[in-house]
């Protein structure tokens, strides 16, 4: 690991400023199932908030820290995203969660496939491979989610979302080297309640999606969400090369709730989503070798998940989670075929306690990660983890909370592996100060970005990988007055070790025509500091938000240092939005991404600035909700800037650049949603 030493460099570099969402919840939504700790109300009480919007966030019992705490008394920055901004956001994207998380600080999400439009999360300039998905707490999605696994995600059912940024790794180990994104589902109510939504847009495409929840017994609660969408693949550009993929998905997924007499409390939920995505060049089409290359993939996932706490005395809580997730896949690369399927099993049990000035949690984890490959069997693996992890918080004043954590993984393939993390909260008044310093690891797999893209057909059997490393540190300041929000950030990290592509010739011509996964040389810095500016004015919420990013890292070629690719070193928005609860919202948003390093693109070395701007309306009569969206209102488009195919095939396989603007134009659309009930 690397020395605490370097942890003052992380912040030699910091330069103007970023967004940091602290969107708050619902005070409605219950409480995290350990409960709220006596202390923590009272202190919770003390504090003279003057604010509704800032009072609600103290309310919210957040889940991804473990430590059952109120979200403004976390030492570790937790950023949320409340119901309302949850339903704002399932109106402009009603089949999938990235357009949920990528307006949130700091948050970028990547397209790692032109051809089949996947994409994973960044978090702070980190590598998406990096970034735990979590539902409830529970790995549903893979320990390593998948690109496209973004995209089958509906926000129906969710009640809010947490936002870890930083190494997580002493939480939940070595898939959260760069943070977690908890999506926490919604609990059903005392009455029986439900929700429709059709949405339909201008590039023929067609959502569905229903929620219902109703208690079963005076214990029992459930719910349940599906989902129909169907999307038209489409060329939008007339190149013959399929811009936005065509595909075909339906999902399923109940949820039990059950409150014991005695505080026990147990929730169970099992998910199953198929889906036919395909891109590639449309029919008859060729690409520049003279051959059509048809991209595609059957998705097919089973999952399953439960949660159980119970008290054990006055101050002990005993808790266990478990999941387990199959994944099926069938991929079409041109004339090659890949079957593949992903396994993640989760078994862990924690007790927890608290004192007056402390709480606590110890618990063991058993982790296991296995990917089979019916095509390329060399590529397979299997990750065993068991583990131990412990947490305090302790209050060292009134004013002045710490948090201690550490998790030791014995790994199969990569031995032992510590993961700290310290952070401090101050709040003198108004201002709220956290600092936190994490270290972390991740054990490789063959699916970086390209790989995810282009298939496994060119990578050279891996040989002799070290585990990728990473040290990561934040620093926060948040001030509230009157009607203003104001928030500023500074973080870095540092990532050792990081796996890398390395294209080189099978054949005595020299033609790049294969690769190999090797660990980088030297260390990928990230510096980087992000700032919120939120008003309220009535019944108008302003915010406005900037993100700069000096992410580099050493070159292959020479040892110097180079900028990270399709990392903008400039971002920003605005967003207002004027609503009257239960009648209308209207809103308009406009981002700003700047100028991105171009890595293996023969058109550009940078890329070239662009903004997006949207403009959406809603309008509720009763029971019904009418809503209409605009998205991309400039039409901006990459391939207006260059073409998209590439004159010859990439080694790694890719026929097509690295997307680091838009590729879908200008699109609308509209639908309606209706909310029903006894």
């Amino acid at each position: 690991m690397f020395p605490f030493s370097r942890l003052a460099l992380l912040f030699l570099a910091f330069s103007p400023v970023a967004v940091s969402y602290a969107n708050q919840d619902d005070s409605s939504h219950p409480e995290h199932e350990k409960g709220v700790n006596p202390q923590h109300n009272q202190h919770s009480e003390q504090d003279n908030h003057e604010h509704e919007h800032a009072e609600e966030v103290e309310k919210i019992v957040v889940q991804a820290t473990r430590s059952g705490r109120i979200a403004d008394e976390q030492p570790i920055r937790v950023e949320l995203i409340n119901r309302e901004e949850i339903l704002e956001k399932a109106t402009m994207r009603p089949g999938n969660i990235s357009m949920l998380v990528a307006e949130t600080g700091g948050v970028r999400v990547q397209t790692t496939s032109p051809a089949l439009g996947s994409a994973n999360i960044r978090l702070q300039g980190m590598y998406g491979r990096y970034t735990q998905l979590l539902a409830d707490g529970l790995p549903l999605y893979g320990n390593q989610a998948a690109s496209i696994g973004l995209l089958q995600i509906p926000p129906t059912d969710l009640g809010r979302v947490e936002i870890i940024k930083g190494s997580a790794s002493s939480l939940y180990g070595g898939s959260a080297l760069g943070g977690v994104i908890n999506l926490v589902s919604r609990r059903p109510g005392d009455e029986f309640n439900g929700e429709a939504l059709i949405n339909l847009t201008t590039r023929d495409g067609q959502d569905f999606t229903t929620y219902v929840e109703s208690p079963l017994s005076d214990a029992w609660k459930g719910s349940v969400t599906a989902g129909a969408h169907h999307q038209k693949s489409e060329d939008i550009d007339n190149d013959n090369w399929i811009d936005l993929a065509g595909y075909e998905r339906y999902t399923v997924r109940p949820r039990l709730f059950w409150q014991g007499e005695n505080g026990e409390s147990l929730y169970v939920t099992a998910g199953y989503m198929t889906e036919d995505r395909t891109g590639g060049t449309v029919t008859g089409a060729v690409v520049a070798d003279g051959n059509p290359f048809q991209q595609s993939q059957e998705s097919e996932r089973t999952d399953a998940g439960l949660v159980f706490s119970m008290p054990v005395s006055d101050v002990f809580t005993l808790s266990t989670r478990a999941s387990a997730m199959v994944q099926q896949h069938d991929h079409i690369y041109g004339n090659t075929v890949e079957d593949d399927k992903h396994e993640s099993y989760l078994l862990e049990s924690s007790l927890s306690g608290y004192s007056e000035k402390s709480d606590w949690v110890v618990g063991v984890a058993y982790q296991s990660d296995k990917y089979q490959s019916n095509t390329f069997p060399e590529f397979d693996y299997s990750y065993e983890v068991p583990g131990i992890f412990a947490q305090l918080d302790y209050e060292l004043t009134t004013k002045l909370t710490t948090s201690y954590s550490i998790r030791i993984d014995d790994h199969n393939e990569y031995g032992t592996q510590a993961s700290p993390r310290v952070s401090v909260l101050y709040r003198p008044g108004d201002l709220t100060i956290r600092g936190s310093y994490g270290q972390g690891f991740y054990a490789p797999t063959p699916f970086v970005e390209e790989i995810e893209a282009a298939g496994l057909s060119r990578l050279e059997p891996i040989q002799q990988l070290r585990e990728e490393q990473a040290e990561t540190a934040s620093l926060d300041f948040t001030y509230r007055f009157d009607s203003i929000e104001t928030s500023l950030t500074l973080f870095g990290s540092d990532v050792d070790n990081a796996t890398e592509l390395e294209a080189f010739s099978s054949t005595e011509n020299g033609t790049l025509d294969r690769v190999r996964l090797i660990n980088a040389d030297g260390v990928s810095q990230i510096r980087g500091s992000e700032v919120l500016l939120r008003y309220y004015w009535k019944d108008i919420k302003l915010t406005a938000s900037y993100l700069y990013l000096d992410a580099t890292e050493e070159s292959m070629d020479n040892g110097s240092r180079k900028k990270i690719a399709l990392t903008p070193q400039h971002s920003a928005g605005l967003v207002a939005m004027w609503e009257q609860h239960d009648s209308f919202r209207l809103g308009f948003e406009a981002y700003y991404t700047g100028s991105q390093q171009l890595n293996n693109n023969p058109y550009l070395e940078e890329s070239n600035p662009y903004w997006h701007l949207g403009l959406m309306g809603e309008i509720t009569l009763g029971r019904v909700s009418w809503f209409i969206n605009l998205e991309n209102l400039l039409d901006v488009k990459q391939s207006d800037e260059h073409p998209l195919l590439l004159p010859a095939r990439a080694p790694s396989g890719q026929w097509t650049t690295d997307i680091w603007s838009r590729n879908d134009g200008f699109i609308a659309n509209a639908g309606v949603r209706i909310k029903f009930s006894d």
